[in-house]
Protein backbone atom coordinates (compact mmCIF):
# COMPACT_ATOMS: atom_id res chain seq x y z
CA UNK A 1 0.00 0.00 0.00
CA UNK A 2 1.65 3.41 -1.14
CA UNK A 3 -0.07 6.53 0.36
CA UNK A 4 0.68 8.84 -2.95
CA UNK A 5 0.66 12.62 -3.21
CA UNK A 6 -0.22 14.70 -6.65
CA UNK A 7 2.43 17.00 -7.88
CA UNK A 8 2.72 19.03 -10.46
CA UNK A 9 6.17 17.58 -11.66
CA UNK A 10 6.39 17.92 -15.38
CA UNK A 11 6.56 14.85 -17.82
CA UNK A 12 10.09 13.32 -17.83
CA UNK A 13 11.31 10.18 -19.02
CA UNK A 14 11.79 7.01 -16.69
CA UNK A 15 15.35 7.57 -15.99
CA UNK A 16 15.08 10.85 -14.98
CA UNK A 17 12.21 9.79 -12.51
CA UNK A 18 14.57 7.29 -10.99
CA UNK A 19 17.02 10.04 -10.70
CA UNK A 20 14.44 12.43 -8.84
CA UNK A 21 13.72 8.99 -6.60
CA UNK A 22 17.70 9.45 -5.57
CA UNK A 23 17.50 12.93 -4.97
CA UNK A 24 14.28 12.73 -2.87
CA UNK A 25 15.66 9.55 -0.72
CA UNK A 26 18.65 11.86 -0.16
CA UNK A 27 21.32 10.16 -2.13
CA UNK A 28 24.57 12.00 -1.93
CA UNK A 29 26.74 10.08 -3.57
CA UNK A 30 26.38 7.47 -5.99
CA UNK A 31 29.54 4.94 -7.26
CA UNK A 32 28.06 4.26 -10.75
CA UNK A 33 29.63 2.76 -14.24
CA UNK A 34 28.32 2.87 -17.17
CA UNK A 35 27.22 1.36 -20.32
CA UNK A 36 24.63 0.57 -23.01
CA UNK A 37 21.75 -0.10 -20.69
CA UNK A 38 22.29 2.68 -18.22
CA UNK A 39 23.26 5.59 -20.47
CA UNK A 40 19.77 6.97 -20.09
CA UNK A 41 20.55 6.69 -16.13
CA UNK A 42 23.63 8.77 -16.72
CA UNK A 43 22.20 11.67 -18.83
CA UNK A 44 19.91 11.91 -16.36
CA UNK A 45 22.36 12.03 -13.35
CA UNK A 46 24.04 14.78 -15.60
CA UNK A 47 21.53 17.02 -14.49
CA UNK A 48 21.05 15.92 -10.85
CA UNK A 49 22.32 17.04 -7.20
CA UNK A 50 24.01 13.81 -6.85
CA UNK A 51 27.94 13.16 -7.05
CA UNK A 52 28.47 10.73 -9.27
CA UNK A 53 32.18 8.10 -8.50
CA UNK A 54 32.87 6.41 -11.73
CA UNK A 55 34.75 3.82 -10.55
CA UNK A 56 37.38 1.14 -12.35
CA UNK A 57 35.60 -1.85 -12.26
CA UNK A 58 31.70 -2.01 -10.98
CA UNK A 59 32.80 -4.71 -8.20
CA UNK A 60 35.09 -1.80 -6.72
CA UNK A 61 31.71 0.22 -7.08
CA UNK A 62 29.71 -1.86 -5.40
CA UNK A 63 32.36 -2.71 -2.35
CA UNK A 64 32.33 1.38 -2.22
CA UNK A 65 29.16 1.91 -1.81
CA UNK A 66 29.17 -0.35 0.96
CA UNK A 67 32.04 1.21 2.58
CA UNK A 68 29.99 4.51 2.50
CA UNK A 69 27.46 2.36 4.33
CA UNK A 70 29.50 0.48 6.86
CA UNK A 71 31.08 4.26 7.80
CA UNK A 72 27.76 6.43 7.49
CA UNK A 73 24.89 4.07 8.47
CA UNK A 74 22.76 5.47 5.43
CA UNK A 75 21.92 3.51 2.62
CA UNK A 76 25.03 3.14 0.15
CA UNK A 77 23.52 3.54 -3.92
CA UNK A 78 26.00 1.90 -6.99
CA UNK A 79 24.58 1.12 -10.12
CA UNK A 80 25.67 -0.65 -13.53
CA UNK A 81 24.53 -1.75 -17.07
CA UNK A 82 23.45 -5.18 -17.78
CA UNK A 83 24.79 -8.46 -18.40
CA UNK A 84 28.48 -8.21 -17.07
CA UNK A 85 27.74 -4.79 -15.71
CA UNK A 86 25.53 -5.94 -13.23
CA UNK A 87 27.25 -9.29 -13.06
CA UNK A 88 30.29 -7.90 -11.60
CA UNK A 89 28.32 -6.18 -8.49
CA UNK A 90 27.32 -9.73 -7.55
CA UNK A 91 30.46 -9.65 -4.78
CA UNK A 92 29.87 -6.46 -3.21
CA UNK A 93 26.13 -7.13 -3.08
CA UNK A 94 26.35 -10.89 -1.85
CA UNK A 95 28.98 -9.00 1.08
CA UNK A 96 26.25 -6.44 2.18
CA UNK A 97 23.92 -9.69 2.44
CA UNK A 98 26.02 -11.19 4.71
CA UNK A 99 26.99 -8.43 7.08
CA UNK A 100 23.28 -6.71 6.77
CA UNK A 101 24.74 -3.47 5.60
CA UNK A 102 21.93 -0.84 3.82
CA UNK A 103 22.44 -0.90 0.15
CA UNK A 104 20.09 -0.04 -3.51
CA UNK A 105 21.87 -1.35 -6.59
CA UNK A 106 19.96 0.17 -9.88
CA UNK A 107 20.94 -2.17 -13.33
CA UNK A 108 19.91 -1.17 -16.25
CA UNK A 109 18.41 -3.88 -18.60
CA UNK A 110 17.56 -4.73 -21.71
CA UNK A 111 14.17 -3.95 -22.81
CA UNK A 112 10.77 -5.71 -22.26
CA UNK A 113 10.71 -6.70 -25.63
CA UNK A 114 14.02 -8.86 -25.38
CA UNK A 115 13.91 -10.13 -22.18
CA UNK A 116 14.42 -14.00 -22.11
CA UNK A 117 15.69 -13.89 -25.90
CA UNK A 118 19.34 -14.00 -24.81
CA UNK A 119 19.69 -10.72 -25.98
CA UNK A 120 22.95 -9.16 -26.10
CA UNK A 121 24.26 -8.41 -22.32
CA UNK A 122 21.03 -9.87 -21.22
CA UNK A 123 20.98 -11.29 -17.74
CA UNK A 124 18.55 -12.46 -15.30
CA UNK A 125 20.07 -9.98 -12.64
CA UNK A 126 16.49 -10.58 -10.17
CA UNK A 127 17.07 -14.54 -10.56
CA UNK A 128 20.53 -14.05 -9.76
CA UNK A 129 20.59 -12.70 -7.13
CA UNK A 130 17.48 -13.41 -5.62
CA UNK A 131 19.35 -15.42 -2.79
CA UNK A 132 21.65 -12.76 -1.54
CA UNK A 133 19.07 -9.66 -1.65
CA UNK A 134 16.64 -8.55 0.83
CA UNK A 135 14.16 -7.56 -2.00
CA UNK A 136 14.44 -7.11 -5.70
CA UNK A 137 12.65 -5.23 -8.33
CA UNK A 138 12.09 -5.68 -12.15
CA UNK A 139 10.27 -2.40 -13.56
CA UNK A 140 7.90 -3.20 -16.05
CA UNK A 141 5.96 -0.18 -15.90
CA UNK A 142 7.59 3.36 -15.96
CA UNK A 143 4.46 4.74 -13.12
CA UNK A 144 5.74 1.98 -10.85
CA UNK A 145 9.18 3.83 -10.48
CA UNK A 146 8.17 6.12 -7.44
CA UNK A 147 6.97 3.61 -5.74
CA UNK A 148 9.53 0.79 -6.40
CA UNK A 149 12.33 3.67 -5.18
CA UNK A 150 11.07 4.64 -2.19
CA UNK A 151 10.11 0.66 -0.96
CA UNK A 152 13.49 -0.22 -1.75
CA UNK A 153 15.18 2.55 0.00
CA UNK A 154 12.80 1.75 3.05
CA UNK A 155 13.36 -1.97 3.08
CA UNK A 156 17.32 -1.63 2.56
CA UNK A 157 17.66 0.30 5.54
CA UNK A 158 14.58 -0.77 8.17
CA UNK A 159 14.82 -3.99 10.47
CA UNK A 160 17.41 -6.00 9.58
CA UNK A 161 19.14 -3.69 6.94
CA UNK A 162 20.48 -5.18 3.35
CA UNK A 163 20.57 -4.64 -0.28
CA UNK A 164 18.14 -4.35 -2.77
CA UNK A 165 18.43 -4.37 -6.57
CA UNK A 166 15.92 -2.36 -9.07
CA UNK A 167 16.13 -3.54 -12.41
CA UNK A 168 15.35 -1.22 -15.01
CA UNK A 169 14.62 -2.17 -18.85
CA UNK A 170 15.95 0.51 -21.38
CA UNK A 171 13.12 0.81 -22.69
CA UNK A 172 10.79 1.59 -19.36
CA UNK A 173 14.10 4.18 -18.97
CA UNK A 174 13.40 6.17 -22.41
CA UNK A 175 9.50 6.29 -21.39
CA UNK A 176 7.82 9.27 -20.94
CA UNK A 177 5.10 9.88 -17.85
CA UNK A 178 4.21 12.71 -15.02
CA UNK A 179 5.30 10.93 -12.05
CA UNK A 180 3.17 10.71 -8.65
CA UNK A 181 5.89 10.64 -6.15
CA UNK A 182 4.70 8.83 -2.06
CA UNK A 183 4.08 10.19 0.60
CA UNK A 184 4.30 7.23 3.26
CA UNK A 185 5.43 3.42 2.22
CA UNK A 186 3.14 1.21 3.88
CA UNK A 187 4.09 -2.40 2.85
CA UNK A 188 1.40 -4.97 4.51
CA UNK A 189 3.29 -7.78 5.09
CA UNK A 190 6.71 -5.89 6.20
CA UNK A 191 7.03 -5.04 10.00
CA UNK A 192 10.46 -4.14 10.57
CA UNK A 193 9.52 -2.27 14.25
CA UNK A 194 9.24 -4.48 17.07
CA UNK A 195 6.85 -3.29 20.16
CA UNK A 196 9.06 -4.21 23.12
CA UNK A 197 7.49 -6.56 25.30
CA UNK A 198 7.77 -6.33 29.01
CA UNK A 199 7.73 -9.29 30.25
CA UNK A 200 10.88 -10.31 28.25
CA UNK A 201 12.73 -7.84 29.70
CA UNK A 202 11.65 -9.38 33.32
CA UNK A 203 12.89 -12.45 31.86
CA UNK A 204 16.50 -11.31 30.96
CA UNK A 205 16.42 -9.56 34.54
CA UNK A 206 15.45 -12.63 36.02
CA UNK A 207 18.20 -15.16 34.46
CA UNK A 208 20.61 -12.13 35.48
CA UNK A 209 19.61 -12.17 39.36
CA UNK A 210 20.47 -15.83 39.14
CA UNK A 211 23.64 -15.85 37.36
CA UNK A 212 27.12 -15.70 38.66
CA UNK A 213 29.10 -16.03 35.44
CA UNK A 214 27.37 -13.73 33.15
CA UNK A 215 29.33 -12.68 29.45
CA UNK A 216 27.64 -10.29 26.78
CA UNK A 217 28.21 -11.20 23.26
CA UNK A 218 27.44 -8.12 20.96
CA UNK A 219 27.34 -8.21 17.41
CA UNK A 220 27.09 -6.19 14.66
CA UNK A 221 23.29 -5.42 15.37
CA UNK A 222 24.75 -2.93 17.93
CA UNK A 223 26.17 -0.76 16.11
CA UNK A 224 23.69 -0.62 12.90
CA UNK A 225 20.96 -0.31 15.68
CA UNK A 226 23.09 2.58 16.98
CA UNK A 227 22.89 1.07 20.88
CA UNK A 228 26.69 1.43 21.58
CA UNK A 229 26.01 4.13 24.31
CA UNK A 230 23.38 1.91 25.32
CA UNK A 231 25.55 -1.47 25.47
CA UNK A 232 28.06 0.37 27.59
CA UNK A 233 25.56 1.89 30.01
CA UNK A 234 24.40 -1.37 31.03
CA UNK A 235 27.81 -3.69 31.08
CA UNK A 236 28.90 -0.89 33.76
CA UNK A 237 25.36 -0.30 35.48
CA UNK A 238 25.08 -4.47 35.52
CA UNK A 239 29.11 -5.17 36.20
CA UNK A 240 29.35 -7.85 33.28
CA UNK A 241 32.15 -8.48 30.75
CA UNK A 242 31.68 -7.96 27.10
CA UNK A 243 33.19 -10.08 24.19
CA UNK A 244 32.36 -9.02 20.61
CA UNK A 245 32.27 -10.18 17.26
CA UNK A 246 34.62 -8.96 14.52
CA UNK A 247 31.46 -6.93 12.95
CA UNK A 248 31.06 -5.86 16.57
CA UNK A 249 34.31 -4.53 16.87
CA UNK A 250 34.31 -0.49 18.09
CA UNK A 251 30.68 -1.06 20.35
CA UNK A 252 32.34 -0.52 23.34
CA UNK A 253 36.17 1.05 23.17
CA UNK A 254 38.99 -1.73 23.91
CA UNK A 255 40.65 -0.16 26.95
CA UNK A 256 37.34 -0.52 28.44
CA UNK A 257 37.55 -2.27 31.50
CA UNK A 258 35.06 -4.81 30.91
CA UNK A 259 36.02 -5.11 27.04
CA UNK A 260 37.63 -8.48 26.24
CA UNK A 261 38.11 -7.32 22.88
CA UNK A 262 36.77 -10.12 20.22
CA UNK A 263 36.24 -13.88 20.36
CA UNK A 264 35.90 -17.05 17.76
CA UNK A 265 39.14 -18.61 15.44
CA UNK A 266 41.50 -15.41 15.93
CA UNK A 267 39.70 -13.84 19.29
CA UNK A 268 41.55 -13.83 22.40
CA UNK A 269 41.98 -16.34 24.56
CA UNK A 270 40.08 -14.65 27.44
CA UNK A 271 36.91 -13.47 25.28
CA UNK A 272 36.80 -17.11 24.11
CA UNK A 273 36.96 -18.67 27.97
CA UNK A 274 34.93 -15.95 29.18
CA UNK A 275 32.00 -16.94 26.82
CA UNK A 276 32.25 -20.30 26.79
CA UNK A 277 32.24 -20.70 30.55
CA UNK A 278 29.83 -17.60 31.52
CA UNK A 279 26.43 -19.77 33.29
CA UNK A 280 24.63 -16.97 31.79
CA UNK A 281 25.35 -15.82 27.47
CA UNK A 282 23.55 -12.57 27.05
CA UNK A 283 23.50 -12.44 22.74
CA UNK A 284 22.84 -8.98 21.90
CA UNK A 285 22.54 -8.50 17.82
CA UNK A 286 24.90 -11.38 16.95
CA UNK A 287 24.20 -14.68 15.19
CA UNK A 288 26.21 -17.61 16.82
CA UNK A 289 28.20 -17.60 13.13
CA UNK A 290 30.41 -20.44 13.16
CA UNK A 291 33.53 -18.53 13.20
CA UNK A 292 32.71 -17.74 16.49
CA UNK A 293 30.96 -20.91 17.71
CA UNK A 294 33.50 -23.64 16.41
CA UNK A 295 31.25 -26.71 17.23
CA UNK A 296 27.67 -25.35 17.95
CA UNK A 297 26.59 -28.26 20.56
CA UNK A 298 30.07 -27.57 22.55
CA UNK A 299 29.68 -24.04 22.53
CA UNK A 300 28.75 -21.94 25.81
CA UNK A 301 27.18 -25.21 26.58
CA UNK A 302 26.72 -24.91 30.17
CA UNK A 303 25.45 -21.56 30.05
CA UNK A 304 21.29 -20.23 30.23
CA UNK A 305 21.60 -18.48 26.59
CA UNK A 306 19.41 -15.40 25.68
CA UNK A 307 19.11 -14.42 22.52
CA UNK A 308 18.00 -10.69 21.70
CA UNK A 309 17.90 -9.97 17.38
CA UNK A 310 15.94 -7.95 15.16
CA UNK A 311 15.61 -11.09 12.66
CA UNK A 312 13.06 -13.39 13.82
CA UNK A 313 14.65 -16.27 11.67
CA UNK A 314 18.54 -15.88 13.23
CA UNK A 315 16.52 -17.18 16.79
CA UNK A 316 17.18 -20.77 17.30
CA UNK A 317 18.94 -20.97 13.75
CA UNK A 318 22.22 -22.11 14.69
CA UNK A 319 22.40 -22.38 18.70
CA UNK A 320 19.63 -23.19 21.12
CA UNK A 321 18.08 -19.60 22.94
CA UNK A 322 16.44 -20.25 26.11
CA UNK A 323 15.19 -17.05 26.05
CA UNK A 324 14.68 -15.72 22.35
CA UNK A 325 13.35 -11.94 21.77
CA UNK A 326 12.34 -10.68 19.03
CA UNK A 327 13.36 -6.83 19.60
CA UNK A 328 15.09 -3.78 18.68
CA UNK A 329 18.56 -3.98 20.60
CA UNK A 330 18.32 -0.45 21.46
CA UNK A 331 14.95 -0.51 22.98
CA UNK A 332 16.01 -3.80 24.92
CA UNK A 333 19.22 -2.04 26.49
CA UNK A 334 17.08 1.22 27.55
CA UNK A 335 14.51 -1.00 28.63
CA UNK A 336 17.06 -2.54 30.98
CA UNK A 337 19.20 0.68 32.09
CA UNK A 338 16.18 1.84 33.96
CA UNK A 339 16.55 -0.21 36.31
CA UNK A 340 20.37 -1.51 36.46
CA UNK A 341 21.06 -5.11 38.48
CA UNK A 342 24.77 -4.42 39.93
CA UNK A 343 26.30 -7.43 41.36
CA UNK A 344 30.33 -7.89 42.44
CA UNK A 345 31.02 -11.00 40.30
CA UNK A 346 34.12 -11.05 42.39
CA UNK A 347 35.58 -14.86 41.55
CA UNK A 348 34.11 -14.16 37.91
CA UNK A 349 36.03 -11.08 37.78
CA UNK A 350 38.91 -12.14 39.10
CA UNK A 351 39.29 -15.35 37.02
CA UNK A 352 38.85 -12.76 33.62
CA UNK A 353 41.84 -11.04 35.35
CA UNK A 354 43.59 -14.32 35.87
CA UNK A 355 43.02 -15.19 31.92
CA UNK A 356 44.22 -11.97 30.90
CA UNK A 357 47.16 -11.85 32.46
CA UNK A 358 47.94 -15.57 31.64
CA UNK A 359 47.16 -15.38 27.68
CA UNK A 360 47.70 -11.78 27.00
CA UNK A 361 47.28 -10.84 22.84
CA UNK A 362 50.86 -10.80 22.19
CA UNK A 363 53.94 -12.04 19.57
CA UNK A 364 56.98 -13.23 19.86
CA UNK A 365 59.16 -9.85 18.78
CA UNK A 366 62.13 -9.64 16.33
CA UNK A 367 64.16 -7.75 13.93
CA UNK A 368 62.33 -8.48 11.05
CA UNK A 369 59.07 -6.11 9.64
CA UNK A 370 56.44 -8.00 11.83
CA UNK A 371 52.92 -6.75 10.46
CA UNK A 372 51.75 -6.80 14.60
CA UNK A 373 54.31 -4.31 14.94
CA UNK A 374 53.08 -1.90 11.70
CA UNK A 375 49.88 -1.71 13.19
CA UNK A 376 50.88 -1.00 16.79
CA UNK A 377 52.73 1.25 15.09
CA UNK A 378 49.87 3.30 13.39
CA UNK A 379 47.67 3.04 15.99
CA UNK A 380 50.10 5.07 18.51
CA UNK A 381 50.98 7.19 15.96
CA UNK A 382 47.29 8.14 15.21
CA UNK A 383 46.28 8.15 18.43
CA UNK A 384 43.36 5.20 17.93
CA UNK A 385 41.38 7.82 15.87
CA UNK A 386 41.64 6.56 12.33
CA UNK A 387 38.95 4.40 10.44
CA UNK A 388 40.34 1.30 9.67
CA UNK A 389 39.73 -1.10 6.68
CA UNK A 390 41.40 -4.07 5.70
CA UNK A 391 41.22 -7.10 3.12
CA UNK A 392 40.86 -10.09 3.94
CA UNK A 393 43.35 -12.85 5.65
CA UNK A 394 46.19 -12.42 7.83
CA UNK A 395 46.39 -8.44 7.85
CA UNK A 396 42.55 -8.69 8.61
CA UNK A 397 42.86 -10.15 11.91
CA UNK A 398 45.77 -8.50 12.95
CA UNK A 399 44.22 -5.20 12.15
CA UNK A 400 41.22 -6.40 14.47
CA UNK A 401 43.78 -7.62 17.18
CA UNK A 402 46.53 -5.18 17.04
CA UNK A 403 44.45 -1.95 16.64
CA UNK A 404 42.76 -0.11 20.16
CA UNK A 405 39.72 1.03 18.79
CA UNK A 406 37.43 3.44 20.02
CA UNK A 407 34.13 4.16 18.53
CA UNK A 408 31.31 2.25 16.13
CA UNK A 409 31.85 2.60 12.98
CA UNK A 410 35.38 2.50 12.63
CA UNK A 411 36.73 -0.71 11.96
CA UNK A 412 35.45 -1.83 8.92
CA UNK A 413 35.59 -5.29 7.22
CA UNK A 414 34.15 -8.14 5.33
CA UNK A 415 32.87 -10.35 8.19
CA UNK A 416 30.63 -12.84 6.62
CA UNK A 417 31.50 -13.32 3.06
CA UNK A 418 35.16 -12.38 3.68
CA UNK A 419 36.12 -11.53 0.25
CA UNK A 420 39.36 -10.43 -1.00
CA UNK A 421 39.65 -7.02 -2.91
CA UNK A 422 36.85 -5.51 -0.48
CA UNK A 423 39.12 -3.10 1.37
CA UNK A 424 40.90 -0.93 -1.16
CA UNK A 425 37.40 0.37 -2.61
CA UNK A 426 35.64 -0.14 0.68
CA UNK A 427 37.97 2.21 2.42
CA UNK A 428 38.03 4.41 -0.77
CA UNK A 429 33.67 4.54 -0.27
CA UNK A 430 34.13 5.17 3.56
CA UNK A 431 36.48 7.90 2.81
CA UNK A 432 34.49 9.53 0.33
CA UNK A 433 31.61 9.39 2.86
CA UNK A 434 33.88 11.18 5.45
CA UNK A 435 36.09 13.18 4.07
CA UNK A 436 37.49 14.43 7.56
CA UNK A 437 38.20 11.78 8.99
CA UNK A 438 41.21 9.67 8.91
CA UNK A 439 40.84 6.50 6.76
CA UNK A 440 43.64 3.96 6.52
CA UNK A 441 43.34 1.12 3.96
CA UNK A 442 45.61 -1.98 5.56
CA UNK A 443 45.47 -4.80 2.87
CA UNK A 444 47.42 -7.44 1.79
CA UNK A 445 49.54 -8.12 -1.37
CA UNK A 446 47.04 -10.39 -2.58
CA UNK A 447 43.66 -8.70 -1.51
CA UNK A 448 45.03 -5.15 -3.34
CA UNK A 449 45.78 -6.58 -6.52
CA UNK A 450 42.46 -7.83 -6.37
CA UNK A 451 40.77 -3.98 -6.85
CA UNK A 452 44.02 -1.73 -7.21
CA UNK A 453 42.49 -0.11 -10.45
CA UNK A 454 40.56 1.82 -8.08
CA UNK A 455 44.17 3.61 -7.55
CA UNK A 456 42.91 5.60 -10.71
CA UNK A 457 39.40 6.53 -8.83
CA UNK A 458 41.32 7.67 -5.97
CA UNK A 459 43.40 10.19 -7.85
CA UNK A 460 40.89 11.30 -10.19
CA UNK A 461 37.86 11.90 -7.08
CA UNK A 462 40.73 13.16 -4.80
CA UNK A 463 40.50 11.05 -1.73
CA UNK A 464 42.55 11.42 0.03
CA UNK A 465 43.14 7.63 1.22
CA UNK A 466 46.36 6.16 3.39
CA UNK A 467 46.92 2.59 2.25
CA UNK A 468 49.84 0.18 3.58
CA UNK A 469 50.48 -2.72 1.93
CA UNK A 470 51.70 -6.09 4.80
CA UNK A 471 53.65 -7.32 1.73
CA UNK A 472 54.06 -11.02 2.07
CA UNK A 473 54.50 -12.20 -1.72
CA UNK A 474 51.82 -14.95 -0.58
CA UNK A 475 48.00 -15.45 -0.05
CA UNK A 476 49.36 -15.79 3.44
CA UNK A 477 45.91 -16.60 5.29
CA UNK A 478 45.76 -20.05 3.24
CA UNK A 479 49.47 -20.33 3.45
CA UNK A 480 48.94 -20.36 7.30
CA UNK A 481 46.83 -23.28 7.28
CA UNK A 482 49.18 -25.10 4.83
CA UNK A 483 51.58 -24.58 7.21
CA UNK A 484 49.62 -25.61 10.10
CA UNK A 485 47.51 -28.43 8.57
CA UNK A 486 49.12 -29.34 4.99
CA UNK A 487 52.57 -30.19 6.41
CA UNK A 488 53.59 -26.69 4.44
CA UNK A 489 52.87 -28.04 1.28
CA UNK A 490 52.19 -25.17 -0.97
CA UNK A 491 49.32 -25.47 -3.25
CA UNK A 492 49.09 -22.26 -5.60
CA UNK A 493 49.41 -19.77 -2.62
CA UNK A 494 53.00 -18.29 -3.54
CA UNK A 495 52.67 -14.75 -5.51
CA UNK A 496 56.93 -14.35 -5.86
CA UNK A 497 57.70 -13.94 -9.42
CA UNK A 498 60.23 -17.27 -9.79
CA UNK A 499 62.33 -14.97 -12.39
CA UNK A 500 62.75 -12.18 -10.20
CA UNK A 501 65.04 -11.50 -7.61
CA UNK A 502 62.68 -8.77 -6.13
CA UNK A 503 59.25 -8.87 -4.56
CA UNK A 504 56.54 -8.68 -6.94
CA UNK A 505 54.86 -6.88 -8.25
CA UNK A 506 56.54 -3.21 -7.48
CA UNK A 507 53.16 -1.65 -5.71
CA UNK A 508 54.98 1.90 -5.07
CA UNK A 509 55.48 2.06 -9.39
CA UNK A 510 51.99 1.45 -10.07
CA UNK A 511 50.63 3.80 -7.60
CA UNK A 512 53.12 6.63 -9.08
CA UNK A 513 51.30 5.48 -12.26
CA UNK A 514 47.99 6.58 -11.24
CA UNK A 515 50.22 9.64 -9.89
CA UNK A 516 49.91 8.71 -6.28
CA UNK A 517 53.18 9.23 -4.05
CA UNK A 518 54.42 5.66 -2.49
CA UNK A 519 57.14 4.44 -0.16
CA UNK A 520 58.45 0.88 -0.10
CA UNK A 521 59.80 -0.65 3.56
CA UNK A 522 62.39 -3.13 4.20
CA UNK A 523 63.50 -2.33 7.46
CA UNK A 524 61.93 -2.60 11.29
CA UNK A 525 63.45 1.20 12.07
CA UNK A 526 61.71 2.99 8.65
CA UNK A 527 58.29 1.44 9.83
CA UNK A 528 57.59 4.66 11.65
CA UNK A 529 58.78 7.45 9.70
CA UNK A 530 57.01 5.79 6.75
CA UNK A 531 54.30 6.08 8.76
CA UNK A 532 54.63 9.71 9.24
CA UNK A 533 55.32 10.37 5.92
CA UNK A 534 52.05 9.04 4.91
CA UNK A 535 50.27 10.55 7.47
CA UNK A 536 52.08 13.98 6.97
CA UNK A 537 51.75 14.14 3.10
CA UNK A 538 48.69 15.99 1.80
CA UNK A 539 46.38 13.13 -0.39
CA UNK A 540 46.40 9.25 -0.98
CA UNK A 541 49.79 7.51 -0.10
CA UNK A 542 50.72 4.27 -0.05
CA UNK A 543 53.59 2.32 1.88
CA UNK A 544 54.30 -1.42 0.78
CA UNK A 545 55.50 -2.50 3.75
CA UNK A 546 57.66 -6.26 3.41
CA UNK A 547 56.84 -8.63 5.83
CA UNK A 548 58.13 -12.19 6.18
CA UNK A 549 55.32 -14.56 5.33
CA UNK A 550 56.37 -17.00 7.97
CA UNK A 551 54.11 -14.66 10.30
CA UNK A 552 50.69 -16.66 11.40
CA UNK A 553 47.77 -15.61 13.34
CA UNK A 554 47.45 -16.08 16.37
CA UNK A 555 45.64 -17.36 18.98
CA UNK A 556 44.15 -19.63 16.58
CA UNK A 557 41.07 -22.12 17.08
CA UNK A 558 41.74 -24.76 15.04
CA UNK A 559 38.46 -25.79 12.49
CA UNK A 560 36.44 -28.19 14.03
CA UNK A 561 38.02 -28.07 17.07
CA UNK A 562 37.07 -26.17 20.33
CA UNK A 563 38.31 -23.26 22.81
CA UNK A 564 40.19 -25.38 25.04
CA UNK A 565 42.16 -26.27 21.73
CA UNK A 566 43.19 -23.17 20.95
CA UNK A 567 47.01 -22.51 19.33
CA UNK A 568 48.92 -19.95 20.82
CA UNK A 569 52.22 -20.71 19.40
Amino acid sequence: MMKKKQTEEKEMKGAEIAIRCLEKANVETIFAYPGGQSIELHQALKDAKIRVVLPRHEQGGAFAAVGYARITGKTGVCMATSGPGATNLITGIADAYMDSVPLVVVTGQVGTHFIGKNAFQETDIIGITRPIVKHSYLVMDINDIPKIFAEAFYLANSGRPGPVVIDIPKNIQQQRSVPVFPEEVILRAYRPEHKLNEADVLKIKDAIKDCKRPCIYAGGGIITAEASDALRKFAESFNIPVVTTLMGIGCIPDKHPLCLKWLGMHGTVYANNAANEADLLLAFGARFDDRVTGPVKTFAQDAKIVHVDIDLSEINKNKHADIGVLADIKDMLDALNKAPIYKEYKEWHAQIREWKKKYPLSYKENNNIQPQYVIQTLSRLTKGEAVIVPGVGQHQMWSGQYYEYKYPRQFLTSGGLGSMGFGLPAAMGAKIACPDKLVVNIDGDGSFQMNIQELGTIHNEDVWLKMIILNNQHLGMVAQWEDRFYGSRRGNTDLRNARSNRPYPDFVTIAKGYQIPGREVYKKSEVEDAIREMLETPGPFLIDCHTGYQEHVLPMIPPGKTYKDILNE
